[in-house]
């Protein structure tokens, strides 16, 4: 747990900042989901790495324990919505970053047509405006689940959410 005073990174850098092709795939994504800087980029990377990571060492596993943690594993990124319903570890062996992304509530506001912009999404989501069932999430980068991708909508104390 450590010491609650202490924060820590949530990301891992790249090891090799300063490749051109790094570098230009990292732009191309910070513009396409309208990402605020590298280090929200960063850290579904480490999240991407820490999930595969699993997956790695779960194939390692004996067969008892493994049918387990497997089936938890499974479940929970089918909840997310990164996997189907009837996947299996090399599935999630083949995630990639924009999958993750593609489930932020900023890139599934602009989806559904809420805003007309990537950037516009952001600031309805910062600024209060859009809902997830009954309640306001104002963090762009909130992963939104399969259950409530459906539930997603302008707040009712909106000026949006009001016809005209």
């Amino acid at each position: 747990m450590g010491d609650p005073k202490r924060q820590r990174k949530g990301y891992k850098t790249p090891r090799h900042p300063w490749r051109a092709e790094i570098l230009q795939e990292e732009l191309k994504l910070l513009g396409e989901y309208g990402l605020r800087n590298k280090r929200e980029l960063w850290r579904y990377k480490t999240m991407l790495s820490e999930i595969r990571g699993m997956a790695r060492s779960i194939l390692g596993m004996r067969a008892e324990k493994r049918e387990m943690i497997e089936s938890k594993l499974l479940k929970k990124l089918s909840r997310l919505g990164l996997i189907p319903e009837d996947a299996t570890l090399d599935d999630v062996l083949d995630l990639s970053v924009r999958d993750i992304l593609e489930r932020r509530l900023q890139t599934i506001s602009f989806k559904l047509g809420l805003a007309k912009s990537i950037n516009q999404a952001r600031q309805l989501v910062s600024h209060g405006h859009i809902a997830v069932g009954d309640r306001i999430v104002s963090i762009p980068g909130y992963l939104v689940t399969k259950d409530e991708e459906s539930r997603v909508g302008y707040s009712p104390n909106s000026p949006f959410s009001k016809p005209g």
